[in-house]
């Protein structure tokens, strides 16, 4: 039986490369993971004036230590808290309307584990999108707040749930008290946005959430640094060591 023979040092620097960029691969994904939750709406008949409609919401979890206990929704203009039903929701969590939308909420859900809701709505208003504010608060007291709107070129960390609506159906007419057809229905200011000055501990929260997504960014880049000046030494080595071998 013949004995494998040595791997060249050139081959071992080779094995030692993949490994180490392997690792680095790993830490990246798992550093930038939390950056990744987001909260979303969708609609089975996404039309200006459908009515009856169904949207369904998801909220991602994005806390490794506790789980959701309360959604709250502002409604965009033409969509009153009276004209929403609660469709299908977490055992236990049941739904109140709010001066400006609706909370659904219950039992903390598992750690993890992502927050779906449905609700029914009497009708879209006319619009060619609508904005649904969304707070989420987990069984820790962390609150986390996707609000934010696109401003220029610069994409927003925490983006409002947006849903984009195509143009009204021949003959379709508002029912009800719907206010005056608009090309973009934008949520005004509400309670959401004014308890963050009201509420000291809200405020920290905020601050410390963006604290975190800018040090997830820092530490991405101090990975990556460290992980080019071992592949850059590896490589010296590797080099180093095989020079006898060709001069021989």
């Amino acid at each position: 039986m013949s004995t494998p023979m040595p791997l060249h040092p050139v081959a071992r620097a080779d094995r030692r490369i993949a490994l180490v960029g392997a690792v680095a691969l790993t830490a990246t994904l798992a550093l930038a993971a939390p950056a990744t939750a987001h909260a979303e709406v969708e609609a089975a008949t996404p039309q200006a004036l459908a009515q009856n409609v169904t949207l369904s919401f998801v909220s991602e979890a994005e806390s490794n230590t506790a789980g959701f206990t309360e959604l709250r929704i502002v409604l965009p203009e033409g969509i009153a808290p009276a004209d929403v039903t609660l469709g299908e929701a977490p055992k236990g969590w049941k739904l109140k309307a709010t001066s400006d939308g609706y909370s659904v909420a219950g039992p903390a859900l598992k750690t993890g584990v992502d927050a779906e809701h449905t609700i029914k709505v009497k009708q879209l208003p006319d619009a060619k999108e609508i904005v649904f504010n969304t707070v989420e608060t987990y069984s820790d007291g962390k609150v986390s707040r996707w609000i934010e709107l696109p401003n220029g070129t610069a994409e927003p960390e925490q983006p409002a749930p947006v849903l984009k609506l195509k143009a009204a159906a021949s003959g379709a007419k508002p029912v009800g008290t719907s206010p005056s057809p608009t090309e973009s229905t934008t949520p005004t200011p509400s309670a959401i946005e004014s308890e963050a000055a009201d509420t000291g501990s809200d405020t920290t929260s905020a601050a410390a959430q963006a604290d975190d997504n800018s040090s997830t960014g820092v530490i991405i880049s101090v990975v990556l640094a460290a992980v080019a000046l071992v592949l850059t030494g590896v490589w010296w080595l590797a080099k180093r060591r095989s020079t006898p071998s060709s001069q021989g």
